[in-house]
């Protein structure tokens, strides 16, 4: 080995990228049906949108009463994955931009 030193690296240091601008939200909307029972509505409103038990059933009692209730807003994958798995429950769901 040769005692030689090396040169430094003349690579600019990278800058740490500042956090992009929070995703622009989209609502998680359940419809009435006059298909599915409350209880397995209440269930996989806590399985699949993480809701308590409290906020599941006044989620479900407006959507009963009202014809739609907000299940919750989210970034647009969130809104979608979750609208996915509670329409293959065969619940009416449907998502839009939050304004």
């Amino acid at each position: 080995m040769s005692n030689t030193t090396t040169s430094t690296s003349t690579r600019p240091i990278p800058t740490p990228v500042k956090p992009s601008a929070k995703l622009p939200p989209w609502n998680v909307l359940l419809h009435n049906d006059a298909v599915n029972e409350m209880g397995f509505v209440i269930e996989s409103l806590c399985r699949f949108a993480r809701l308590s038990v409290p906020a599941a059933t006044r989620c479900t009692m407006e959507a009963h009463k009202k014809g739609l209730s907000l299940v919750l807003a989210t970034h647009r994958e969130h809104a979608e994955l979750v609208a996915e798995q509670l329409t293959s429950l065969r619940l009416r769901v449907t998502i839009e931009p939050a304004e």
